[in-house]
């Protein structure tokens, strides 16, 4: 049995086979089959000792049923430690009741994958009122890494007016904006926003001129559905904005929604690797390798079976 090994989700083996290169560790995807009931047979490599399964946790249901079927299949063949990387984890963002008789998610699915692994790796979660990811995991390891150092790398090397204003769509966004805007020495603010529904907000600006006359770069961590970027870019260009481009962590919007965009003024949408999508620009794989060196090493964390 090998030391270490990646085994992969199929929506994610380009990515994770070069992870694995990179690390110089084995690398297979796990096989998922589909019943015509909608029921779903998942099939693992050989498991390693360690086994980091790879899975963007994007369009999840199903591949949250996957990840679960593979862990019993490699913890019953030998593997002793199981890690969970997931550049985009799911259902962070119902962290609480908002309305008599929700289901707080965050804490069922933490609870799930807590039960299943030994560490869960993960990049800009979508945490607010949760202090900590590993509030999220009890009983595990788990780190949130975050992307933004890798941004202002790709920024710098692309090149950057630093007459340019860093902007976040909503307070939530505040902690990637000024993360950004600090690594690159830019000026910053949050957009106010009001969501009227899932697809519709207003934003306005507590200093409008401060942009006015200035390019102007969108930070946020997730995009869904783009009705919070488009209606931040048309309130920027009525704001005076010279130029409007973006950058992401997650990008989970529809490619077509990119001409909504560009109608809005927005010249650029530029996003990680964390969940594969035609605006990638940004490959995570330097964050993820070196949080993955100490499994190699065999120095992370001492073994446990949960």
């Amino acid at each position: 049995m090998t030391g270490v090994a990646i085994q992969s989700l199929p929506g994610g083996a380009s990515e994770a086979r070069r992870l694995a290169a990179r690390l110089g560790i084995p690398h297979q995807e796990i096989a998922l089959h589909g019943f015509p009931d909608g029921e779903m047979r998942v099939t693992v490599g050989p498991a390693a000792s360690t086994t980091i399964i790879y899975a963007s946790l994007d369009r999840p249901n199903d591949k949250l049923l996957a990840i679960l079927f593979a862990a019993e299949a490699l913890r019953r063949t030998g593997a002793r430690r199981l890690v969970l990387l997931a550049p985009y984890l799911c259902y962070m963002r119902q962290d609480t009741a908002f309305h008599a008789g929700e289901a707080i998610s965050q804490k069922v699915v933490g609870r799930l994958i807590a039960g299943i692994m030994n560490r869960v790796i993960t990049v800009d979660a979508h945490l607010h009122r949760t202090a900590d990811i590993s509030a999220v995991f009890p009983g595990i390891e788990a780190e949130n890494l975050s992307a933004m150092p890798t941004i202002a790398n790709v920024l710098r090397q692309t090149g950057i007016d630093p007459a340019t204003v860093a902007i976040g769509p909503d307070a939530e966004s505040r902690p990637w904006v000024s993360d950004l805007a600090s690594q690159l020495g830019l000026a910053h603010t949050v957009a106010q926003k009001t969501r009227r529904g899932d697809r519709a907000v207003e934003i306005g600006f507590a200093e409008p001129a401060l942009v006015a006359g200035r390019p102007v770069l969108l930070v946020d961590d997730i995009v869904s559905s783009g009705g919070t970027l488009i209606a931040c870019a048309k309130a920027l260009k009525g704001a005076g904005a010279t130029t409007i481009d973006a950058v992401i962590t997650h990008a989970l919007f529809a490619p077509e929604i990119a001409t909504a965009f560009a109608d809005a003024g927005i010249r650029s949408v530029r996003s990680t690797s964390s969940v594969p999508h035609p605006s990638n620009a940004i490959p995570l794989d330097d964050i993820l390798a070196t949080a993955l060196r100490g499994e190699i090493s065999g120095q992370i964390f001492p073994e446990k079976t949960p």
